[in-house]
């Protein structure tokens, strides 16, 4: 569970739904993966450049303590994706949608500070928010995904449930303030 609804995985997936819904048609495929280049392929290609080098054991970077770069790239990267976006006039829902993204990872990077926050969970969280937001309430049935990302984080003591539904908490509300852009 946790490999295959990991945070790439479900950015590539999102973004292009998201960017299909917003555009209204399939040219909003290009500005999604855009959009999952820079929230989730970009930072995940980090993590392994770092992981080749040895500076991580593994992709989930267990200790809190040697995030704080992640979250810098994924900053960087999710703000040069919003600033091509804007200039090359993206439908408003994917422009939005990356800020709200942006928004959740100054949280995750505000909270890892001084606790442990599952980023899985909150990228499974914000994904499934963004896409009811943009397509169809229905999407949030598909919190059930987001409940078992959590449930894996837990099972593998990779986090504990209140850091598994603090990430989910604050994945929902960075993208459900999506709603007031």
């Amino acid at each position: 569970m946790t490999d295959v609804l990991q945070p790439r995985n479900v950015l590539l997936v999102g973004m292009l739904g998201i960017g299909l819904a917003a555009a209204g048609d399939w040219t909003g495929l290009a500005w999604g993966f855009l959009g999952a280049l820079c929230a989730g392929l970009i930072p995940a290609g980090y993590i392994e450049w770092e992981r080749g080098r040895g500076t991580w054991g593994d992709r989930h970077v267990v200790d809190r303590t040697q995030r704080a770069p992640i979250f810098f790239v994924i900053l960087g990267s999710l703000g040069t994706g919003s600033a091509v976006m804007a200039a090359g006039q993206a439908p408003a829902g994917i422009l939005a949608s990356m800020l709200g993204l942006w928004a959740m990872t100054v949280g995750l990077l505000a909270v890892n500070t001084v606790w442990k926050i599952s980023v899985d969970s909150a990228v499974a969280s914000a994904v499934v928010a963004l896409l009811s937001a943009v397509h169809s309430p229905w999407w949030l049935l598909a919190y059930t995904l987001t409940a078992a990302v959590c449930w894996s984080r837990v099972a593998l003591s990779y986090h504990t449930v209140a850091q598994t539904v603090a990430g989910a908490s604050l994945g929902a509300a960075a993208a459900t303030a999506l709603l007031f852009v």
